[in-house]
């Protein structure tokens, strides 16, 4: 049985939509460092904080759905 990283470096190289989850997840990663460098936020840039939490939150639970589908049926669901 692979690990799941193993699965998501298969993953990576067969699934155009695995990989633009994680390009997506990646760059949301970036925008939170930027905003959580900062000392104090306002109300504006919280509520920005918050929906790109949630963002990048849906695209990891995406993704380990689609580790979740190959580690169970050998294939991606979604290889396009």
């Amino acid at each position: 049985m692979q690990t799941e990283q193993g699965l998501a470096d298969q993953l990576r190289q067969t699934s155009r939509e695995f990989k633009s989850l994680e390009e997506t997840h990646h760059r949301l990663d970036g925008e939170l460092n930027e905003l959580q460098r900062r000392h104090v936020l306002t109300p504006q840039e919280e509520v920005v904080k918050k929906h790109l939490q949630k963002e990048k939150l849906a695209m990891k639970d995406k993704m380990a759905e689609l580790i979740r589908q190959y580690r169970e049926q050998g294939t991606p669901q979604a290889a396009h």
